[in-house]
């Protein structure tokens, strides 16, 4: 009687472990899949964000966009404008605009 015990505990343990593991894996994943979206204005007012949230400039709702998706932004060192989907030349300053990582 006492090995089927042992034997029942044995199994039970055995289970818990393994759905945690499954509960983990699953957490990871989930991560994984959030990291591959970002968060853009629809005004274009700022870079994209890994974060949802309100643009800090116009204050509209972020909409989610696919990584991939996202375009590359190139703001002026000294930040006299807002970023811009192009590159060139800073309109106040004149300064070359560096692409944002």
């Amino acid at each position: 009687m006492k090995k089927l015990v042992s034997f029942l505990i044995a199994i039970a343990a055995f289970v818990a472990v393994n759905a945690i593991a499954q509960d983990q894996q699953q957490e990871k994943h989930k991560h994984e899949k959030e990291a591959k979206h970002k968060y853009e204005c629809p005004m274009k007012c700022e870079p994209a964000s890994d974060k949802p949230g309100k643009c800090s400039k116009c204050g509209m709702d972020l909409k989610k966009i696919k990584s991939e998706d996202a375009k590359a932004w190139y703001e002026c060192p000294m930040k006299c404008e807002p970023a811009s989907a192009k590159p060139g030349k800073c309109g106040k300053c004149g300064m070359d605009l560096k692409k944002k990582a």
